[in-house]
C-alpha cells in the first residue's frame, strides 16, 4: 500500500476522533508541509525532516512535535512524548474537537516550522557503549581457538557484546555450549551475530 494512501485509511477510518484529527490534518495541510507516513501516523515534514505527526489513541488525540522541546509553549499545552525516553518531542493532547483552538494550533504549527527551517533541532546524545562482561566459557574458548580469539577482538563492541550476551542468556550449560559450539566458526570469520538479518 501506497503511503498516501495509508494516511487515506488512517483518517477515513471509524474512530471517535475522526472529525478532530480530520480538523488537525485541515490546519496542517495549510501549512505547506508535506504529508507521509511513518511510524504508523501521518506525518509532516519539511525538506524530508519530521516536523509534526497527527496521532489518535482510545482517550484523546493529538499531535507529536518531532522538536518541541524548543517551542515556547505559551499556552502551557505540551507534555513530553514519553518521559525518560523522549528528550525532544512533545505531545499536545486533545479529548474533543472542541480543545482545537484554531489560531493557537497554527500558531504553534508556524513556529515548529520556523525551528526547523532554522536549524533548531536537537542531536540525540548516544550514550557510550559499556563492554558486556564475557563469561569464562566464552573466554576459555576464545583462548583455545587463536583465530576466533583474534577475530573476536577486532568485532565491534556491539558484536562483542551480543557474544556474550547470546552465551550468557542461556539458561542450561548444555545450551550454552551448543550455542558456543554455533558461534566460534562465525566469530572466527569476523560476522557479527545477527549479520545475516541486517
Amino acid at each position: 500500500m501506497e503511503k498516501s494512501e495509508k494516511v487515506e485509511q488512517y483518517y477515513g477510518e471509524e474512530h471517535s476522533f475522526k472529525e478532530g484529527i480530520a480538523k488537525l490534518r485541515e490546519l496542517v495541510l495549510k501549512t505547506g508541509l508535506e504529508e507521509t507516513y511513518k511510524w504508523m501516523f501521518p506525518t509532516y515534514t519539511l525538506e524530508g525532516k519530521n516536523v509534526l505527526s497527527i496521532c489518535k489513541f482510545k482517550k484523546h488525540f493529538g499531535m507529536w512535535f518531532f522538536h518541541g522541546v524548543f517551542l515556547k509553549d505559551e499556552n502551557q499545552v505540551l507534555e513530553n512524548a514519553q518521559e525518560g525516553k523522549t528528550q525532544a518531542m512533545r505531545h499536545w493532547k486533545f479529548y474533543s474537537i472542541d480543545d482545537i483552538d484554531e489560531t493557537g494550533v497554527l500558531g504553534y504549527m508556524h513556529e515548529a516550522i520556523e525551528n526547523q527551517k532554522n536549524g533548531r533541532v536537537l542531536i540525540p546524545v548516544k550514550k557510550k557503549a559499556t563492554k558486556k562482561p564475557v563469561s569464562k566459557l566464552l573466554k576459555d574458548a576464545l583462548t583455545k581457538n587463536a583465530s576466533a580469539g583474534k577475530a573476536f577482538e577486532k568485532l565491534s563492541l556491539y558484536n562483542q557484546n551480543e557474544y556474550a550476551e547470546y552465551i550468557e542468556s542461556a539458561k542450561q550449560e548444555k545450551t550454552k555450549f551448543s550455542r558456543l559450539e554455533k558461534i566460534l566458526p562465525m566469530i572466527a570469520e569476523g560476522k557479527g551475530l545477527n549479520d545475516k538479518y541486517r
